[in-house]
Formats: C-alpha cells, structure tokens, sequence
C-alpha cells in the first residue's frame, strides 16, 4: 500500500482554483507569506521558520494542487538532500577550512599583515571590509564576512556604528559567488528544472552574474570611504577606492566568465587587496590624525606593529587560499572536468518514488538528483582542508575536532538551508511556482526592472542569497518564458539584487550588533545603511533594465 502511495504520478496544474491563475496565485504565495512574516515581523527563527513554511507548501501541494501526499514527501526529500549536497557540503567544509586559520592562530597573523597596509581608517575599511571582507565571503558567507570584519574594525579604532556599516555595505558585490558560488550552484540547479533553456546552469549563469556584480563592485568601495569620512573621505583616498572596485570587478568578470565560478571571489579579493597594496607604495591620502586608529586604550601603536610576524608566517597565514585556488584550477582544466563529469566520479540517477510531469506532459528534469562526489566544491574544500592542516601545522586530532566544531556551529544553519530547499523543490514540482510566474507575467516587459526587486526582497527577509535564489530562481525563469523575456538575465537579476538586501536583512542586523555590542539597537544600524541597499539597488534595477534592451542585451550570455 506505501508504495502506491509512493509510485503515484503527479502531473502540474497551473490554475487549480477554479482554473483561475489569480485565484491559484492566492494560495500558492501562501508559503512564502508565512516564511516573511515569521522572519520579518514575529522574529522566528530562521531554521524554525523554514520548517513551518514548509508544512505549509506541503499542505497547500497536497490540498489545492492535488498532489499526492507520497509524492510531496519525496519532493522535499529530494530539496533537503539537494540542501546538503552540494550546498551545505560546501559551506561546512569552507568554514572548516577558515576555523582551521584561526586554531593554527595565522588568520590573526592574516589580519595583523593587512592592518600594516596603511594607517589611515579610510584605506582600512577599504582592505578590511571590502578586500579581506570578500575573501572570507569567498569561503564561508551567511555572516562570516560581518561578524569577522566588525571585531576587526573595532580593533582598529572605528565607532560602533560605523564598524557596523562599513562591514555590512562592504558585504555586497561579493554576496552571489560567497561560500565558493554556492548562491550560483543553487540558482542553476532550481532553474535548470524549472526550463529547457541549455543557458540555465552554473557556469552560464555565474558568467551572467559576473557581468553585473562587478560594476556593483566599483561603487561600493567609494561608498565606504563617503561613510567613514564624507565627502571630504572620497576626494582624498578616490584613487585607493577606484583601484580596488576597479581591479575586483575586472577580476570578478574575468574569473567567473573564464576561469571559474566558485574562485570569482578568492581571485577577486586577492587582486583587488594586491592592487591596493601596490598603489601606496606609490601613493598616500593626505592623513588626518582623527582618522588615525589608536587602539589599546590610552593610545599606543596598533597590533599590527608591535606584533611583527616573520615573512615564513605570514606566507604560510596566505597559503590555504593559495592551495584552494590551485585545486580548483586543475580541477576545472578542461579534460579533467570532463572526465569528472562522468562515473563514478559524478552520478546522476532518478530519485527514488519521484514522477512529476510538467505542464507539457514530460517528466521534470529536477526529478533527477547529481551526485558528484569527487568534482563537488565541498570535496574539493575537504582536501584543501587537509593540505592546510599540513601547512599549518595542525595535529590531526586538533583538526578533526574543529571539523566536529563547525558542524555544530552550523547546526541551526543546517536545518535552515534544508527547509528552505525543501520548500522550494515543493514549490517547484507541485506548480505554485508556475502559477505565480503565470500570475506575475501579466506585468510584461515591466518585470525585468522588478526582478532585481524580488531577489532583495528574498535576501532582506531571509539573510541568504543562497535561500533567495532557491525561493524564486525558478520563478523568474517561468516568469521570463510567459514573458517574453531572457530568463539567463532574470535568474541572474535575482541573485545581483539580492546581495543588496543582505546589509538589512535581520540576520545580518542581528550579526553586526552583536558583535559591536549593540543587541537590541539594530534598528540605529538600519537607518545609517538602509538609504545605501535602496540607491545601490535602483543602480541594478536600471542596469538589468537596460541589458533587457538592445543598448546592453550584448552583454546577456547567448550560448551555454
């Protein structure tokens, strides 16, 4: 009897309510109506939340939709596994392999190396917040970057709030390739379900992203020196800001158009804090002694000078991204991909009980679950892992302690991103998905300056553009079809935007508080960054806008 129950196919239905698209819309935005409030206005916790809204797609799948209650299941099941592998996988063994720089004690040797950089504040928030910000995004993201960076201005003599600012706007243009592009991997992965276009996948996708994030990226640091000192701040350090948004946009673009999307921000970073580095041995602000830090109390040098690290240690605090870079160059060489595409490195299979066709009549591509154990960024971190342990000079059991450490700090995390993957394999293969990209198509060619909206709106309330790209990539790709618009842009659109909602998302308020000290007065940080997400997203709005039209649609990928 389980398994009829189980075997039972299910075919979408776009208007299931009195084959009406609008009155179907009204229960298939249920789900992520609960998820908002919950988060946005009763404060629930973020993995807590996941799971309610969850039963709540899973009843509105079973009730409204039809869909059998066997076949519900299976889809989240398949969304829960999808969460961890590849996405948590990711993201656990990354931030093992960051816990791992701070047992060995070299990321505060990393951080004294880059507070020599220069004494001025405004050159500081640029090296710290946005160079070594996007580094640790690279690595670990869902608020690794805030909660590091905060301490790390604090230290070096920035006001509370203005800590928090700068490391909150700071934590923008490298959002959608965090945790090693585990936004982007999501992304391709609901899309590539949700169309037949051959463009809806990682590499293609990323390359897209990475063709409107990195002009993102030349403004965000001018903004931050504006926020440390004004007007006054951008006119006497506009070189050391240019240089560094300049130098990470063009190697934002060029990794993930032509080297690889999950390193776009460790080269990115690493670049831009090389050129800046460059650039004042040639050139220095004019320094104001009010925007020199003086740390330690009643005034004295910094860290960074009294602890003088020998070059061995400082090369070796380096190592673990150069050794992570190095993996994933030769992992992405062009005939090992290949080979690791295929078994037993990758294998792809039907997930077990699962038959849902599509409003065509054929069986969902998402349906099909890939299972590529060796060539996964996660495996890959694994064996970085390693070699840092070596390089670092870790015991084996002091790293496999901190291994067992990061999945406990990440536990709730876990549990979060599993809901809401879940929740979105059941928005996707129980048709709201389609119903309300039917229902937003009836705007037209108006959706493409709203789809930037949409993803800020995700990331804002959820804290992830990880979480945001789940929830509505497969929205913007159905929107765009119903359309007529370009859904490599639109899916793309969702996740550019959304990394400008992450500075005001809840979460990340709740993060850079915290860490300066200020529970409780996030809505003080809100009012000093929430003027900047909305301008910088206006500024993606129209830049998505226009690469929907003839005066920049060369810039939208036209092959896979």
């Amino acid at each position: 009897m389980a398994d009829q129950v189980l075997a039972e196919q299910f075919h979408i239905v776009t208007d299931p309510v009195a084959d009406s698209v609008a009155l179907s819309a009204i229960f298939a935005v249920l789900s992520l109506l609960t998820l908002f409030l919950l988060l946005g206005v009763f404060r629930v916790r973020a993995w807590l939340a996941g799971v309610i809204s969850l039963l709540v797609a899973l009843i509105v799948a079973i009730t409204v939709y039809s869909m059998p209650l066997g076949q519900a299941l299976l889809s989240a099941s398949e969304g829960a596994a999808f969460g961890f592998f590849p996405i948590l996988w990711i993201v656990i063994n990354a931030i093992w392999v960051y816990n791992l720089t701070v047992v060995s004690g070299h990321f505060d040797v990393l951080r004294r190396s880059m507070e020599r950089v220069s004494p001025d504040m405004r050159v500081q928030a640029i090296i710290v917040a946005f160079c070594f910000g996007a580094l640790l995004e690279a690595l670990a993201g869902f608020g690794t970057p805030v909660a590091v960076t905060v301490v790390m201005l604090m230290a070096l003599g920035f006001p509370p709030v203005r800590a928090a600012s700068v490391a909150l706007i700071a934590n923008t243009a490298p959002v959608a390739f965090g945790a090693l592009a585990t936004p982007i991997t999501t992304l391709g992965t609901v899309t590539a379900g949700a169309a037949s276009d051959p463009r809806l996948n990682t590499d293609t996708l990323g390359a897209m992203v990475g063709r409107q994030t990195p002009i993102l990226a030349v403004v965000v640091p001018l903004v931050l020196v504006a926020v440390v000192d004004g007007r006054r701040g951008v006119k006497q350090t506009w070189p050391a800001a240019v240089v560094a948004g300049f130098v990470f946009g063009v190697a934002q673009f060029l990794a993930s158009n032509y080297i690889s999307v999950p390193l776009t921000d460790i080269i990115a970073s690493l670049a831009a804090a090389a050129a800046v580095v460059l650039l004042l041995r040639v050139w220095q602000p004019a320094l104001d002694h009010a925007l020199t830090p003086v740390t330690g109390g009643g005034g004295g040098d910094s860290e960074a000078e009294v602890h003088r690290d020998s070059p061995a240690e400082v090369a070796r605090a380096y190592a673990p991204y150069l050794i992570i870079i190095v993996i994933f160059a030769i992992a992405n060489l062009g005939p090992i991909k290949d080979a690791l595409a295929h078994e037993p490195w990758t294998v792809v299979f039907k997930w077990p009980g699962l038959d849902v066709l599509g409003g065509n009549g054929k069986p969902l591509s998402s349906t099909n679950f890939t299972f590529g154990w060796l060539p996964a960024a996660g495996t890959l971190m694994v064996i970085a892992g390693v070699l840092t342990a070596i390089v670092l000079r870790i015991r084996p059991g002091a790293a496999l302690r901190a291994y067992g450490r990061t999945y406990v700090e990440l536990r709730q995390p876990i549990v979060t991103v599993m809901a809401v993957l879940a929740l979105a394999y059941v928005l996707n293969q129980s048709g709201q998905t389609n119903t309300l990209g039917a229902f937003l198509a009836t705007a037209g060619s108006v959706f493409v300056f709203l789809s930037s909206i949409l993803g800020w709106i995700g990331v804002a309330v959820t804290g992830s553009d990880t979480s945001a790209n789940a929830l509505f990539g497969a929205l913007q790709v159905q929107t765009a079809a119903k359309a007529g618009l370009d859904p490599v842009l639109l899916a793309a659109a969702n996740s550019s935007g959304g990394v400008l909602g992450k500075m005001i998302s809840p979460q990340n308020l709740a993060i850079a508080a915290g860490a300066v000290g200020m529970a409780g007065r996030e809505g003080d940080i809100f009012r000093k960054v929430v003027l900047w997400s909305v301008v910088l997203l206006l500024f993606m709005c129209v830049l998505v806008t226009l690469q929907g039209t003839p005066v920049l649609d060369w810039m939208v990928p036209t092959q896979p």
